[in-house]
């Protein structure tokens, strides 16, 4: 290749949303574009008319757009070209690299079996052969229905592979492919290469389940007289079972991963981490860190497995070091989601604006993997009476419903006697469990679920100053008057 500007192309179908696969072949695209000064072109690859619709298409740029992948020409529509891939078929016919084939398929299958050949096409080219030139141009001038063939040239065909190295395909095993369909429009082998020439791609960075269109590709190339563009096929993203990613192993589509609460630089992040590595121990990076650390050469060859979790400890990262400016808007339209609005938002509790509840989310943040998980930690401190958790009453209230509420009363009495700050809220709950002679545990564990309604909470001498002591109070009396008629309420 010459020392011009680089230029890739994300080039996704609009027959289904933007999935996970795509989403990382469109990041390592836009790593090596913005770190070489390149271009990213994005193109609609929309010939599949059938499948492809303007929901979909617009579902793939807004993907894009949450990932801050942007774009730098574009986007194109591949079925506005279909004129321009026609016009490089029949030059390719004038050149006597193509021929028609005027044979049905079903007839070339059985005439293959009947002889014993491996690929239909060598029928095919036989009976072009025997038709001659001129007389297969007089049928197709006549309206006769015709496909139009590439004619695969003896040797083989090779590249080096950004990832892989030195690659090739012996032409002899490849098929005499359609470019041209019977009702004149072009297959996409020919598509692709014909945008890839007018939009003077340089690099194409592709999944690794394109390797086998490479060669065919190469050789419409060659035969059209173009450059051509440096090939690098990344891994595959499998699941956790070794087999390709699909929705059988969860969520699949970028949408579904920012309805759950991840951001998007997180997913930026991981998504660099499938098939990538930068060299060191490093996992958590930033934009600018991957541009400057991204390589092809550290493109990995064998498939990459999607860890769900690995995503949401990353993500959790992430949430953690949210400056509150974006912790609020994030959480809001999470909780807004799971229903708590104003019929449901405790008065006594800080609202949206206040400073409180940019405090609670500081409380919570950095034990949340997601904005989801923040927002569902967050929904029992902002309503009045907290669902209590089933799970939660069995195990620290239903084995002696009497001594836990005799419990309750004694240590909220001692809770109650002093100032309403976290150190002497924890002195006092220490000695009331000494005095009891009992573990803290035992007083604080009760405690929690009267609080919460849950096992896990932050801790539980912040909980009790965030609440504030009205607060606190209601919610110590809602346990004992449950506790008093546990056959109820502890079912």
């Amino acid at each position: 290749m010459t020392s011009e500007t680089i230029r890739v192309r994300f080039p996704p179908s609009p027959t289904g949303y933007l999935h996970v696969g795509g989403a990382r072949t469109a990041l390592f695209n836009w790593l090596l574009a913005r770190q070489r000064s390149g271009v990213l072109v994005l193109r609609i690859e929309d010939t599949d008319r059938d499948r492809s619709s303007e929901a979909h298409t617009r579902a793939i740029l807004d993907g894009m757009t949450w990932l801050g992948l942007d774009w730098d020409e574009g986007p194109f529509f591949q079925s506005d070209g279909v004129e321009r891939h026609r016009a490089a078929a029949l030059r390719l016919l004038d050149d006597g690299r193509a021929y028609h084939d005027f044979s049905d398929p079903g007839e070339l299958r059985e005439e293959a079996a009947r002889r014993g050949v491996g690929h239909p096409s060598a029928i095919a080219r036989e009976w072009a052969d025997a038709t001659g030139v001129d007389a297969a141009r007089e049928r197709a001038a006549a309206g006769e229905p015709h496909a139009i063939r590439l004619r695969i040239p003896a040797g083989e065909t090779a590249w080096d592979d950004a990832v892989h190295g030195r690659m090739s395909f012996a032409n002899r095993d490849l098929d005499d492919f359609v470019i041209l369909r019977s009702d004149g429009s072009p297959i996409y082998n020919l598509a692709v290469v014909c945008d890839d020439a007018e939009q003077r791609i340089t690099h194409v960075i592709r999944g690794d389940d394109h390797l086998s269109n490479t060669p065919k590709q190469i050789l419409l190339y060659e035969a059209l007289g173009w450059p051509v563009p440096t090939f690098g096929h990344v891994p595959m993203i499998l699941g956790p079972d070794g087999k390709r990613l699909s929705k059988r192993h969860g969520a699949t589509a970028v949408a579904d991963y920012e309805a759950h609460g991840i951001l998007p630089d997180a997913m930026v992040n991981f998504l660099a981490l499938l098939g990538w590595n930068p060299g060191d121990e490093r996992e958590v990076m930033d934009r600018a860190e991957l541009i400057e650390a991204f390589s092809m050469d550290r493109v990995q060859k064998k498939s990459a497995v999607f860890d769900t979790d690995k995503l949401e400890w990353l993500n959790g990262r992430y949430v953690a070091g949210l400056p509150l400016a974006a912790l609020v808007p994030s959480a809001l339209d999470r909780l807004e989601a799971r229903g708590l609005g104003p019929d449901r938002w405790d008065p006594e509790a800080p609202g949206p604006e206040d400073e409180g509840f940019g405090a609670l989310l500081q409380l919570l943040q950095s034990r949340a993997r997601t904005i989801e998980d923040l927002a569902e930690q967050a929904e029992p401190f902002l309503v009045a009476e907290p669902e209590l958790e089933a799970a939660a009453t069995r195990k620290h209230w239903a084995r002696d419903p009497a001594a836990t509420a005799e419990g309750l009363r004694a240590l909220w009495a001692a809770l109650d006697a002093g100032s309403w700050e976290e150190e002497p809220l924890e002195v006092r709950l220490r000695a009331c469990a000494e005095e009891r002679g009992v573990g803290a545990g035992k007083v604080i564990h009760p405690l929690r679920v009267a609080l919460t309604g849950r096992t896990r909470s932050p801790g539980i001498f912040e909980v009790l100053a965030w609440l504030g002591r009205d607060r606190a109070e209601r919610r110590v009396r809602r346990a004992l008057s449950i506790l008093e008629e546990p056959d109820v309420f502890l079912s």
